[in-house]
Protein backbone atom coordinates (compact mmCIF):
# COMPACT_ATOMS: atom_id res chain seq x y z
CA UNK A 1 0.00 0.00 0.00
CA UNK A 2 1.41 3.38 -0.88
CA UNK A 3 1.16 5.81 1.43
CA UNK A 4 0.78 9.56 0.66
CA UNK A 5 3.17 12.11 2.05
CA UNK A 6 1.59 14.49 4.19
CA UNK A 7 1.94 18.36 2.35
CA UNK A 8 5.14 20.14 4.33
CA UNK A 9 4.16 23.20 6.03
CA UNK A 10 6.82 25.66 4.62
CA UNK A 11 5.24 29.06 5.89
CA UNK A 12 8.12 29.10 8.48
CA UNK A 13 10.77 28.57 6.17
CA UNK A 14 9.15 31.06 3.34
CA UNK A 15 8.83 33.68 6.89
CA UNK A 16 12.57 33.05 7.25
CA UNK A 17 13.41 33.82 3.31
CA UNK A 18 10.74 36.74 3.71
CA UNK A 19 12.80 38.23 6.64
CA UNK A 20 16.47 38.35 4.97
CA UNK A 21 17.95 41.03 2.61
CA UNK A 22 19.46 40.88 -0.35
CA UNK A 23 23.23 41.45 0.16
CA UNK A 24 24.08 45.50 0.10
CA UNK A 25 27.51 44.90 -0.95
CA UNK A 26 26.72 43.00 -3.91
CA UNK A 27 23.45 45.33 -4.70
CA UNK A 28 25.51 48.31 -4.31
CA UNK A 29 28.36 46.64 -6.97
CA UNK A 30 25.87 45.69 -9.15
CA UNK A 31 24.30 48.70 -9.78
CA UNK A 32 28.09 50.52 -10.06
CA UNK A 33 28.58 48.02 -12.97
CA UNK A 34 25.43 49.18 -14.16
CA UNK A 35 26.09 52.80 -14.31
CA UNK A 36 29.49 51.71 -15.84
CA UNK A 37 28.18 50.10 -18.51
CA UNK A 38 26.18 53.43 -19.58
CA UNK A 39 29.17 55.04 -20.09
CA UNK A 40 29.33 56.58 -16.25
CA UNK A 41 32.94 57.23 -15.22
CA UNK A 42 32.27 55.19 -11.87
CA UNK A 43 34.91 54.55 -9.00
CA UNK A 44 33.61 51.06 -7.21
CA UNK A 45 34.69 51.69 -3.54
CA UNK A 46 32.13 49.27 -2.40
CA UNK A 47 33.67 45.75 -3.10
CA UNK A 48 35.49 43.20 -0.64
CA UNK A 49 37.79 42.04 -3.31
CA UNK A 50 41.77 42.26 -3.62
CA UNK A 51 42.94 44.20 -6.70
CA UNK A 52 45.61 42.18 -7.10
CA UNK A 53 46.56 39.14 -9.58
CA UNK A 54 46.25 35.79 -7.59
CA UNK A 55 50.43 35.16 -7.25
CA UNK A 56 51.54 33.30 -10.26
CA UNK A 57 53.42 30.19 -7.81
CA UNK A 58 49.49 29.39 -6.70
CA UNK A 59 48.32 29.88 -10.74
CA UNK A 60 50.83 27.04 -11.43
CA UNK A 61 49.37 24.83 -9.05
CA UNK A 62 46.21 25.38 -10.69
CA UNK A 63 47.91 24.10 -13.75
CA UNK A 64 49.63 21.43 -12.51
CA UNK A 65 46.64 19.76 -10.89
CA UNK A 66 44.58 20.22 -14.67
CA UNK A 67 47.68 18.85 -16.35
CA UNK A 68 47.76 15.88 -14.06
CA UNK A 69 44.10 14.97 -14.29
CA UNK A 70 42.98 16.11 -10.46
CA UNK A 71 39.12 17.08 -11.98
CA UNK A 72 37.54 14.43 -10.33
CA UNK A 73 35.19 14.47 -7.63
CA UNK A 74 37.16 14.87 -3.58
CA UNK A 75 36.63 13.84 -0.37
CA UNK A 76 34.07 16.21 0.68
CA UNK A 77 35.84 17.88 3.54
CA UNK A 78 38.64 18.21 1.01
CA UNK A 79 41.56 16.65 -0.23
CA UNK A 80 44.14 15.19 1.78
CA UNK A 81 46.78 17.54 0.53
CA UNK A 82 45.03 20.40 1.71
CA UNK A 83 44.01 19.36 5.00
CA UNK A 84 47.66 18.44 5.91
CA UNK A 85 48.41 22.19 4.73
CA UNK A 86 45.63 23.36 6.75
CA UNK A 87 46.69 21.72 9.92
CA UNK A 88 50.02 23.10 8.96
CA UNK A 89 49.01 26.67 8.74
CA UNK A 90 46.83 26.66 11.87
CA UNK A 91 50.27 25.16 13.87
CA UNK A 92 52.73 27.29 12.00
CA UNK A 93 50.38 31.07 12.46
CA UNK A 94 48.47 30.28 15.55
CA UNK A 95 49.96 27.35 17.67
CA UNK A 96 46.26 25.87 17.38
CA UNK A 97 46.77 21.64 16.61
CA UNK A 98 44.41 19.55 14.45
CA UNK A 99 44.01 16.19 12.86
CA UNK A 100 42.63 15.63 9.87
CA UNK A 101 39.21 15.31 11.75
CA UNK A 102 38.87 18.54 12.44
CA UNK A 103 39.10 20.47 9.48
CA UNK A 104 36.35 21.23 6.48
CA UNK A 105 37.28 22.54 3.36
CA UNK A 106 34.07 24.42 1.72
CA UNK A 107 33.25 26.88 -1.54
CA UNK A 108 34.85 30.06 0.56
CA UNK A 109 34.77 30.80 4.36
CA UNK A 110 30.65 31.94 3.55
CA UNK A 111 29.66 28.40 3.16
CA UNK A 112 31.58 27.66 6.12
CA UNK A 113 29.45 29.89 8.02
CA UNK A 114 26.33 29.26 6.54
CA UNK A 115 27.77 25.34 7.73
CA UNK A 116 28.00 26.37 11.14
CA UNK A 117 25.01 28.48 11.60
CA UNK A 118 23.01 25.10 10.57
CA UNK A 119 24.90 22.31 12.86
CA UNK A 120 24.46 25.02 16.37
CA UNK A 121 21.76 26.67 15.39
CA UNK A 122 18.20 25.63 16.04
CA UNK A 123 14.94 27.41 16.51
CA UNK A 124 14.27 29.17 19.64
CA UNK A 125 17.81 29.65 20.17
CA UNK A 126 19.91 32.80 19.74
CA UNK A 127 23.25 34.06 18.20
CA UNK A 128 24.85 37.17 19.12
CA UNK A 129 26.48 39.15 16.42
CA UNK A 130 28.59 41.91 17.15
CA UNK A 131 28.11 44.95 15.54
CA UNK A 132 29.19 46.45 13.44
CA UNK A 133 29.26 43.02 11.52
CA UNK A 134 29.19 41.49 7.83
CA UNK A 135 26.33 41.96 6.56
CA UNK A 136 25.59 38.15 5.91
CA UNK A 137 26.14 36.99 9.48
CA UNK A 138 22.59 37.93 11.05
CA UNK A 139 20.78 36.53 7.99
CA UNK A 140 22.76 33.52 8.33
CA UNK A 141 21.18 33.05 11.68
CA UNK A 142 17.42 33.45 10.80
CA UNK A 143 17.45 31.35 8.00
CA UNK A 144 18.48 28.84 10.28
CA UNK A 145 15.57 29.92 12.53
CA UNK A 146 17.20 31.14 15.09
CA UNK A 147 17.80 34.71 16.47
CA UNK A 148 20.66 36.96 15.84
CA UNK A 149 20.90 39.35 18.84
CA UNK A 150 23.29 41.97 17.78
CA UNK A 151 26.12 43.10 20.58
CA UNK A 152 26.26 46.95 19.84
CA UNK A 153 29.75 49.05 19.81
CA UNK A 154 30.56 52.67 19.00
CA UNK A 155 33.65 54.08 17.14
CA UNK A 156 34.75 55.83 20.45
CA UNK A 157 35.25 52.49 21.98
CA UNK A 158 37.20 51.15 18.41
CA UNK A 159 34.33 49.42 17.93
CA UNK A 160 34.92 46.62 20.69
CA UNK A 161 31.91 45.12 23.03
CA UNK A 162 32.40 45.84 26.63
CA UNK A 163 31.92 43.02 28.85
CA UNK A 164 28.89 44.02 30.65
CA UNK A 165 26.88 44.42 27.57
CA UNK A 166 28.27 40.93 26.47
CA UNK A 167 27.09 39.62 29.98
CA UNK A 168 23.38 40.91 29.75
CA UNK A 169 22.93 38.93 26.13
CA UNK A 170 24.13 35.60 27.43
CA UNK A 171 21.51 33.02 28.47
CA UNK A 172 20.76 29.90 28.34
CA UNK A 173 18.91 30.00 24.45
CA UNK A 174 22.77 31.09 24.11
CA UNK A 175 24.00 28.74 20.97
CA UNK A 176 27.21 30.51 19.19
CA UNK A 177 29.06 34.17 19.35
CA UNK A 178 30.52 35.50 16.50
CA UNK A 179 33.17 37.37 16.29
CA UNK A 180 35.41 39.00 13.24
CA UNK A 181 39.07 40.03 13.47
CA UNK A 182 40.39 41.67 11.44
CA UNK A 183 36.98 43.05 10.98
CA UNK A 184 34.82 43.76 7.93
CA UNK A 185 33.47 46.61 7.92
CA UNK A 186 36.11 48.43 10.50
CA UNK A 187 39.29 47.14 9.73
CA UNK A 188 39.85 47.07 13.76
CA UNK A 189 41.65 43.96 15.44
CA UNK A 190 40.84 42.33 18.53
CA UNK A 191 43.80 42.21 20.35
CA UNK A 192 45.14 39.09 22.71
CA UNK A 193 43.98 40.81 26.36
CA UNK A 194 40.46 41.80 24.78
CA UNK A 195 39.90 38.44 23.61
CA UNK A 196 40.98 37.07 27.07
CA UNK A 197 38.35 39.38 28.59
CA UNK A 198 35.93 37.48 26.27
CA UNK A 199 37.02 34.34 27.36
CA UNK A 200 36.20 34.98 31.15
CA UNK A 201 32.81 36.11 30.58
CA UNK A 202 32.09 32.59 28.29
CA UNK A 203 33.68 30.25 31.08
CA UNK A 204 30.37 30.85 33.34
CA UNK A 205 28.17 29.73 29.57
CA UNK A 206 29.34 26.39 28.40
CA UNK A 207 26.63 25.83 25.67
CA UNK A 208 28.52 28.57 23.79
CA UNK A 209 29.89 28.21 20.89
CA UNK A 210 32.72 30.61 19.87
CA UNK A 211 32.80 31.10 15.74
CA UNK A 212 36.06 33.28 15.02
CA UNK A 213 36.00 34.63 11.57
CA UNK A 214 40.00 35.49 10.78
CA UNK A 215 39.98 35.59 7.21
CA UNK A 216 41.57 38.47 7.26
CA UNK A 217 44.30 37.69 9.30
CA UNK A 218 46.95 38.06 7.50
CA UNK A 219 46.46 42.01 5.85
CA UNK A 220 47.29 43.15 8.87
CA UNK A 221 49.61 46.17 10.37
CA UNK A 222 48.97 45.91 13.54
CA UNK A 223 52.21 46.69 16.23
CA UNK A 224 51.00 43.89 18.71
CA UNK A 225 51.11 40.46 17.10
CA UNK A 226 47.87 38.92 15.57
CA UNK A 227 46.12 36.62 18.34
CA UNK A 228 43.73 34.10 17.23
CA UNK A 229 41.19 33.71 19.60
CA UNK A 230 41.67 30.28 20.44
CA UNK A 231 45.11 30.81 20.66
CA UNK A 232 44.55 33.83 23.12
CA UNK A 233 42.00 31.67 25.00
CA UNK A 234 43.45 27.87 25.28
CA UNK A 235 41.01 26.97 27.92
CA UNK A 236 38.20 27.45 24.98
CA UNK A 237 40.09 25.50 22.25
CA UNK A 238 37.29 22.62 22.13
CA UNK A 239 34.06 25.41 21.91
CA UNK A 240 35.89 27.67 19.03
CA UNK A 241 35.88 27.16 15.73
CA UNK A 242 38.06 28.96 13.96
CA UNK A 243 36.95 30.07 10.26
CA UNK A 244 39.89 30.98 7.46
CA UNK A 245 40.23 30.97 3.85
CA UNK A 246 42.69 32.17 1.13
CA UNK A 247 40.48 34.52 -0.80
CA UNK A 248 41.56 37.59 0.79
CA UNK A 249 45.09 37.41 1.85
CA UNK A 250 46.31 35.42 -1.38
CA UNK A 251 43.82 37.20 -3.55
CA UNK A 252 41.72 34.55 -4.58
CA UNK A 253 38.11 35.31 -4.43
CA UNK A 254 37.30 33.66 -7.40
CA UNK A 255 38.42 30.70 -6.80
CA UNK A 256 35.92 30.17 -3.38
CA UNK A 257 37.82 28.17 -1.07
CA UNK A 258 37.42 28.64 3.27
CA UNK A 259 38.19 26.43 5.53
CA UNK A 260 37.83 25.98 9.60
CA UNK A 261 39.42 23.64 11.70
CA UNK A 262 37.30 22.97 15.58
CA UNK A 263 35.79 20.00 17.73
CA UNK A 264 35.64 16.66 15.65
CA UNK A 265 31.56 16.78 16.60
CA UNK A 266 30.81 19.84 14.90
CA UNK A 267 33.29 19.47 12.35
CA UNK A 268 31.23 16.01 10.96
CA UNK A 269 27.97 17.66 11.33
CA UNK A 270 29.15 20.73 9.31
CA UNK A 271 30.49 17.60 6.62
CA UNK A 272 27.26 16.32 6.69
CA UNK A 273 24.98 19.17 5.95
CA UNK A 274 27.89 20.01 3.56
CA UNK A 275 27.60 16.04 1.80
CA UNK A 276 24.15 17.05 1.11
CA UNK A 277 24.39 20.55 -0.39
CA UNK A 278 27.65 21.09 -2.60
CA UNK A 279 29.56 18.22 -1.63
CA UNK A 280 33.61 19.03 -2.11
CA UNK A 281 34.85 22.43 -3.53
CA UNK A 282 36.45 22.95 -6.77
CA UNK A 283 39.36 20.41 -7.03
CA UNK A 284 41.48 22.61 -8.71
CA UNK A 285 40.84 25.38 -6.06
CA UNK A 286 41.89 23.10 -3.64
CA UNK A 287 45.34 22.17 -5.29
CA UNK A 288 45.86 26.13 -5.69
CA UNK A 289 45.15 26.54 -1.91
CA UNK A 290 47.60 24.52 -1.12
CA UNK A 291 50.29 25.62 -3.21
CA UNK A 292 48.69 28.85 -1.35
CA UNK A 293 49.53 27.75 2.03
CA UNK A 294 52.56 25.80 1.35
CA UNK A 295 54.15 28.56 -0.02
CA UNK A 296 56.02 31.51 0.65
CA UNK A 297 54.08 34.58 2.88
CA UNK A 298 56.53 36.91 0.62
CA UNK A 299 53.58 37.53 -1.48
CA UNK A 300 50.88 38.88 0.94
CA UNK A 301 53.63 40.70 2.59
CA UNK A 302 53.81 42.76 -0.41
CA UNK A 303 49.82 43.19 -1.22
CA UNK A 304 49.70 44.16 3.08
CA UNK A 305 52.32 46.61 2.10
CA UNK A 306 50.47 48.44 -0.36
CA UNK A 307 47.26 48.30 2.02
CA UNK A 308 48.74 49.66 4.53
CA UNK A 309 49.69 52.90 2.33
CA UNK A 310 46.23 53.15 0.77
CA UNK A 311 44.78 52.86 4.92
CA UNK A 312 47.45 55.51 6.06
CA UNK A 313 46.32 57.57 3.07
CA UNK A 314 42.84 57.47 3.19
CA UNK A 315 42.87 57.96 7.11
CA UNK A 316 44.71 61.43 6.70
CA UNK A 317 42.41 62.43 3.63
CA UNK A 318 38.77 61.36 5.13
CA UNK A 319 39.95 63.58 8.87
CA UNK A 320 40.11 66.64 7.16
CA UNK A 321 36.49 66.42 5.60
CA UNK A 322 33.85 68.10 7.09
CA UNK A 323 31.44 66.13 9.12
CA UNK A 324 33.54 62.75 9.31
CA UNK A 325 35.02 61.17 11.85
CA UNK A 326 37.09 57.95 12.32
CA UNK A 327 40.10 55.84 14.09
CA UNK A 328 42.91 54.67 12.49
CA UNK A 329 42.45 50.77 11.71
CA UNK A 330 44.96 47.68 11.92
CA UNK A 331 44.01 45.42 9.48
CA UNK A 332 41.46 44.74 6.27
CA UNK A 333 41.01 47.01 3.16
CA UNK A 334 38.04 49.18 4.91
CA UNK A 335 37.62 52.57 5.88
CA UNK A 336 34.61 52.79 8.12
CA UNK A 337 34.00 56.68 8.93
CA UNK A 338 31.29 58.16 10.56
CA UNK A 339 29.30 60.46 8.48
CA UNK A 340 26.81 61.94 10.65
CA UNK A 341 28.18 65.37 10.09
CA UNK A 342 27.80 65.65 6.08
CA UNK A 343 24.75 63.66 6.31
CA UNK A 344 23.06 66.70 8.16
CA UNK A 345 25.10 69.25 6.56
CA UNK A 346 23.92 67.54 3.40
CA UNK A 347 19.99 67.35 4.49
CA UNK A 348 20.12 64.00 3.81
CA UNK A 349 17.88 61.05 5.75
CA UNK A 350 20.98 58.98 6.42
CA UNK A 351 23.89 56.74 5.74
CA UNK A 352 21.74 55.19 2.78
CA UNK A 353 20.78 58.22 1.03
CA UNK A 354 24.00 59.54 1.73
CA UNK A 355 25.61 56.36 -0.27
CA UNK A 356 23.02 57.48 -3.09
CA UNK A 357 23.76 61.07 -3.09
CA UNK A 358 27.58 59.49 -3.85
CA UNK A 359 26.97 57.53 -6.40
CA UNK A 360 24.86 60.16 -8.13
CA UNK A 361 26.63 63.34 -7.58
CA UNK A 362 29.93 62.08 -7.11
CA UNK A 363 29.88 58.72 -9.39
CA UNK A 364 31.70 57.21 -6.22
CA UNK A 365 29.87 53.48 -4.79
CA UNK A 366 30.58 52.87 -0.93
CA UNK A 367 28.40 50.46 1.31
CA UNK A 368 25.90 52.53 3.75
CA UNK A 369 26.51 51.68 7.59
CA UNK A 370 23.44 50.86 7.76
CA UNK A 371 24.09 47.07 5.72
CA UNK A 372 26.50 46.55 8.99
CA UNK A 373 24.13 47.13 12.18
CA UNK A 374 25.62 50.97 11.98
CA UNK A 375 23.88 53.59 10.86
CA UNK A 376 25.60 56.99 10.12
CA UNK A 377 28.44 55.44 8.89
CA UNK A 378 29.83 54.19 5.03
CA UNK A 379 31.90 51.49 4.22
CA UNK A 380 35.06 52.51 2.37
CA UNK A 381 37.46 49.75 0.73
CA UNK A 382 40.71 50.40 -0.49
CA UNK A 383 41.56 47.64 -2.50
CA UNK A 384 42.26 49.37 -5.20
CA UNK A 385 44.95 51.50 -7.21
CA UNK A 386 46.33 54.91 -5.62
CA UNK A 387 45.58 57.05 -8.48
CA UNK A 388 41.92 55.96 -8.17
CA UNK A 389 41.61 56.56 -4.35
CA UNK A 390 42.76 60.00 -4.61
CA UNK A 391 40.50 60.77 -7.51
CA UNK A 392 37.39 59.47 -5.43
CA UNK A 393 38.44 61.43 -2.65
CA UNK A 394 38.67 64.49 -4.63
CA UNK A 395 35.00 63.77 -5.85
CA UNK A 396 34.18 63.20 -2.21
CA UNK A 397 35.51 66.11 -0.75
CA UNK A 398 33.61 68.37 -3.57
CA UNK A 399 30.21 66.59 -2.95
CA UNK A 400 30.50 66.61 0.84
CA UNK A 401 31.52 70.30 0.88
Amino acid sequence: MIQKQKKLDNSSIAGRINRIQPSATLTISAKAMELRAQGLDIISLSQGEPDFDTPEHIKKGAIKAIDRGATKYTAVDGTPELKEAIINKFSRDNNLIYKPENILVSSGAKQTCSNLFQSVIEEGTEAIVVSPYWVSYPDMVILTGGTPIILKTTRQNNFKPTMDDLKSLLNDQTRLLMLNSPSNPTGFTYSENQYKEIGEVLKDFPNVIIASDEIYEHIYWGKEKYFSFAEACPDLFNRTITINGVSKAYAMTGWRIGYCGGPTEIIQAMKKIQGQSTSNASSISQAASTSALNGSLDCVVSMVGEYKKRHHYLFNTLKKINGFKLQESSGAFYAFPEVVGAINHLNLSGDIEFSKYLLEKAQIAVIPGSAFGAPGHIRISFATRMELLEEAMDRMKRAVE
